[in-house]
């Protein structure tokens, strides 16, 4: 079983969703699955159906939310030293050639939002810059080609997501 590291934010977040998954909205789709059971002939039941479906959806996000809580590994990094790149750690790049500057956290997988330069710790570039240093050079496989890029500046900033 392959660890998944987060934030703690994150993992109080997916637990409360899934204590109130368990806990509320289950008894509340049975008894609406309940009443519209009554409603008769379950073929021709749109409420039936629809609350049924609803019921699925909420069943696989209830084993997803398992499945990631029980993997999760909480990291705070905040504690890590930061003079390579880890998990947690903000890289701040520049293109060599065009002077293009980078800059991108490495979070886990459930964190991850490359629009706001959060990355993920299993995302190709990540792997490419875990374990470099401040002034070392990475080639980076980008949706515009192979660009090498010179690794300014690691370090821990705090992750608001």
């Amino acid at each position: 079983m392959q660890k998944e590291p987060m934030l703690e934010e994150t993992y109080r977040r997916l637990s409360e969703e899934l204590e109130q998954l368990k806990s509320v909205e289950r008894g509340i789709i049975a008894k609406v699955i309940d009443e519209a059971r009554e409603l008769g002939d379950l073929k021709e039941n749109a409420e039936y159906h629809a609350a049924k479906d609803k019921q699925g959806l909420m069943e696989a996000r209830i084993a997803e939310l398992t499945d990631i809580t029980g993997r999760a590994q909480v990291v705070d990094p905040s504690t890590l030293a930061h003079e390579r790149v880890s998990f947690g750690s903000t890289v701040h790049l520049t293109c060599q050639k065009s002077g293009d500057e980078l800059k991108y956290t490495i979070v886990g997988s459930v964190e991850s939002d490359p629009e706001r330069g959060l990355i993920s710790f299993q995302s190709p570039m990540a792997r490419a810059l875990i374990g470099k240093e401040e002034g070392d050079e990475v080639e980076l496989n980008l949706p515009s080609g192979k660009k090498r890029y010179d690794i300014e500046e690691v370090s821990y900033e705090k992750i608001n997501l």
